[in-house]
């Protein structure tokens, strides 16, 4: 048994992106650690690290680690304002959680306890266009898969247990939350989305989404859906690949954001067979050669 798992970035076309790779690091005492826009604590050992980012910053679109700890991320928003002061950025916590953490709930941990600390923000492009957006993460490792999802400061995490999942920039957790900010609700109810009587609904509090309709209005987050459905129970790692060349679907999407890179990862419950992840070196999965990693833990 293993789970199988993929992300797509899209950015401007124009941009590089890139596959590389860290080696597992011990650190000083009171280093600094110098993130995309700021600096923060550097812990005193980090993980081997293998990421797909725009060439340009320091964090990742997505990747994974020598522990079998995968991350990919997406952007969100909702009714929580978007900053544009510089902060960590979504692809910062990608690999601020990578390199810190042994599973995926811990990585899940790191991120919202560094949101919590020094925010997220900035510009999320190279050039002189301003593009900002919240952030929401899809977490695995070789037992277990989260869904993490962002509002400023704010979140609200799902484990997933079974089945099939996937997120498409929108807020997808809707009543079933298994972690959250611990004032994730009080919030919600001082800003007046939220009378504090109906059920809470993450989605539908923090967004403006009907998500009553969220798996069958048209979208990506819902045509994902549909095609990961339609294989439930038999998904192979060449069923995700097919999915991420998508173009009906915009899942593969094109124009002047196109997805630039893609990554499947191949996650054995059984922790003496290695886990393996491919990836994709230039735009357009559908035509783009494949790049294998295999990161075995030390």
């Amino acid at each position: 048994l293993s789970l199988r798992v993929a992300w797509r970035p899209d950015r401007l076309c124009d941009e590089v992106q890139e596959v590389v790779y860290f080696p597992a690091a011990v650190h000083n005492l009171g280093e600094q650690l110098k993130c995309t826009y700021i600096e923060i604590e550097q812990v005193p050992e980090t993980c081997a690290v293998v990421l797909s980012r725009p060439a340009w910053l320091w964090g990742a679109e997505m990747g994974a680690n020598e522990h079998g700890v995968c991350i990919g991320n997406e952007a969100v928003w909702g009714r929580e304002e978007v900053s544009n002061e510089e902060a960590l950025l979504g692809m910062d916590l990608v690999r601020l959680g990578l390199e810190r953490a042994d599973t995926a709930e811990k990585a899940l941990s790191v991120i919202v306890d560094l949101l919590e600390k020094y925010g997220q923000g900035g510009n999320c492009t190279e050039g002189s266009m301003e593009f900002s957006y919240h952030n929401s993460f899809l977490i695995a490792d070789r037992n277990e898969a989260w869904i993490l999802e962002t509002a400023g400061k704010y979140w609200a995490a799902e484990k997933v247990q079974e089945g099939v999942r996937n997120i498409s920039n929108q807020l997808s957790i809707t009543t079933k939350v298994d972690r959250e900010h611990p004032n994730l609700r009080s919030y919600a109810k001082q800003k007046g989305w939220w009378d504090g009587l109906k059920e809470f609904d993450f989605a539908a509090t923090y967004s403006y989404l009907d998500t009553t309709t969220m798996l069958t209005s048209s979208g990506r987050y819902c045509e994902g859906y549909k095609l990961l459905n339609k294989h439930k129970g038999n998904i192979a790692f060449e069923t995700m690949m097919e999915i991420l060349r998508d173009k009906p679907s915009g899942i593969n999407m094109e124009g002047g954001f196109l997805t630039t890179a893609s990554m499947v990862s191949i996650l054995p419950r059984d922790s003496n067979s290695p886990c393996i992840h491919f990836f994709t070196g230039t735009p357009d999965p559908e035509r783009s050669p494949k790049l294998i990693m295999e990161i075995v833990n030390n």
